[in-house]
């Protein structure tokens, strides 16, 4: 049967049960992805199968959608790469404003996290939508050996592994009001050039991430080490804070400072960080990614 000829009392049906998925479906695209265009473009092709699909057979519409956008994001997970090899300097997760969109984050928040997307980039695309039912979504196992097409014991075996690759790498996080304090020391320091200060606040191994895809401004490559990010962050301290004024916003679950400049946000900026202190400055100065936090500050 083709779309069109679906009765409207079906049609309405489906997108009754679609509706009440939207946002799980947007928030596990998300989450693998790094995108917020790309996870709407999942939600989107998803309704599109859900509308030709015979729904008759489907016994639980909620894990068919869901089984359907995960799929979709592994197959755009294993282009992304190569896309990426044409992007000028480092790449970020696109910034989705938690604040605006509270259920995004109801889930558990910690998969949401920039420390966590960076990290979930080293997994392969089976490992990071494993990861992302199994820690963000609560899926037992045997749902999430049906929905990427593998045994149960495969599933927890991706899991385990993508656990292991992270815990590897991760360090003991501070909690979101402390952040805060650590980014506001961290402006006050930028914004009067203070490189002795700056070391004060960062860890041994701190690295300042700029995502601009070639914007003017923004560093093409990553500044690694406490004395160079110190240094580095202090000799723009003369020019890159004039004209502009700083709110906040909370994006992805954590406090982030936005750059404004004649009405408009040309910088965002949040940290990851530790018992140490900041282990990562993290810029987003391109501007298709911050689309959604001018929308906050509108």
């Amino acid at each position: 049967m083709d779309v069109d000829d679906t009765p409207l009392d079906d049609l309405a049906a489906a997108l009754t049960q679609f509706d009440a998925q939207r946002r799980r479906l947007f928030g596990i695209a998300y989450r693998m992805l790094g995108s917020v265009a790309d996870a709407e473009d999942i939600v989107q092709e998803t309704w599109i199968r859900w509308q030709g699909t015979d729904r008759t057979d489907v016994r639980e519409p909620a894990a068919f959608l869901t089984t359907i956008a995960t799929r979709l994001s592994i197959n755009v997970l294993q282009s992304a790469h190569a896309r990426r090899e044409t992007y000028i300097g480092p790449w970020l997760p696109e910034p989705v404003n938690t604040d605006d969109d509270p259920a995004l984050g109801a889930e558990r928040a910690e998969a949401l996290q920039f420390a966590v997307l960076l990290m979930l980039e080293k997994l392969t695309p089976t490992e990071r939508a494993a990861y992302v039912l199994r820690e963000a979504f609560d899926y037992p196992y045997p749902r999430i050996a049906e929905v990427i097409g593998v045994s149960v014991v495969s599933a927890r075996q991706l899991v385990s592994r993508a656990r292991a690759h992270l815990t590897s790498e991760r360090h003991i996080t501070v909690e979101p009001a402390a952040q805060r304090s650590l980014l506001e020391a961290f402006l006050v320091a930028a914004q009067k050039g203070d490189a002795a200060q700056l070391e004060k606040l960062f860890a041994d191994e701190v690295v300042s991430y700029t995502d601009g895809n070639g914007v003017n401004l923004a560093a093409r490559i990553p500044i690694i080490g406490r004395r160079r990010v110190a240094i580095f962050i202090a000799a723009f301290s003369h020019h890159f804070w004039t004209g502009k004024s700083i709110g906040w916003v909370t994006v992805n679950g954590q406090p982030a400072a936005t750059l404004i400049e004649n009405g408009t946000v040309t910088t965002m900026v949040t940290v990851t960080t530790s018992t140490d202190g900041i282990r990562q400055l993290l810029w987003v100065m391109s501007p298709d990614k911050l689309l959604h936090v001018n929308a906050a500050h509108a």
